[in-house]
């Protein structure tokens, strides 16, 4: 227990231990950590580098939007995985479904068929005709 000191205050005992409660930190770390995991935006890139063509009146798009690539060898890959064209479809369905505002991208390489990418851009238009589906290319 405590006793009288000389000033009329009140010594420790030396038994006597304090504790900080550092639960409520611990909550408040751990709240602001799922809040950065929610609104923090997931690009998810296509998984092989493609040489885009250069363009003139190229324009900065969102970060947050579908990424699909086309290469020289006729392949369609997202995520790293070649889903063709018949995958474009179902993919911008359940990536754009609630989200008007998600473009589609195709990273397309210079020597990438042209029919290729007129009927990938079809299919991404089909998916969810309200979407935005651009071109990327390459800024001098």
């Amino acid at each position: 227990m405590s006793s009288p000191g000389k000033r009329g205050g009140f010594l420790r005992d030396e038994n006597e231990l304090t504790d900080i409660n550092i639960s409520p930190m611990i909550d408040m770390v751990f709240i602001l950590l799922i809040f950065f995991i929610v609104t923090t935006v997931f690009v998810q890139e296509p998984g092989v580098e493609v040489q885009r063509e250069f363009a003139i009146m190229a324009q900065d798009l969102e970060k947050n939007s579908v990424l699909i690539a086309i290469t020289e060898d006729g392949r369609v890959v997202y995520g790293g995985s070649d889903i063709g064209v018949v995958g474009v479809r179902g993919l911008v369905t359940r990536l754009t479904t609630g989200r008007v505002t998600m473009p589609v991208i195709l990273q397309v390489d210079r020597g990438a068929p042209a029919g290729l990418v007129i009927r990938t851009l079809d299919e991404a238009k089909l998916a969810n005709p309200s979407v935005l589906v651009s071109i990327s290319t390459a800024r001098n």
